[in-house]
């Protein structure tokens, strides 16, 4: 059964340009694992688009192949050295794991 990873975060700071710029390079790396790690069948990385004041900046959206690919996409090195950057960058994080 495949999983889809909802994954949203508040970008830190107050400076509009910083987060425009740390939500393109988080876009940017994370879906640049498409391919490059087994089991993702599929990962958006989109920006807020309304209640800036109460909503989460960034979200991510990846389905895959079952709960194993999940864990094996966590930890991968690749998907780890970017959560570290992605930790640096962001005051709030929630996530879910559905049944896609």
């Amino acid at each position: 059964m495949a999983i889809k990873h909802i994954v949203m975060w508040t970008l830190a700071g107050d400076d509009d340009a910083a987060k425009d710029e740390a939500a393109a390079e988080i876009t940017a790396r994370l879906e640049a694992l498409v391919g490059r790690i087994p089991g993702i069948q599929s990962l958006t990385v989109q920006r807020n688009a309304a209640f800036a004041d109460v909503n989460y900046d960034l979200a991510l959206i990846s389905v895959h192949d079952d709960v194993a690919a999940l864990k094996a996409y966590q930890v991968h090195p690749e998907h780890a050295e970017i959560a570290g950057y992605i930790r640096s960058v962001v005051a709030q994080r929630a996530s879910i794991d559905l049944e896609a």
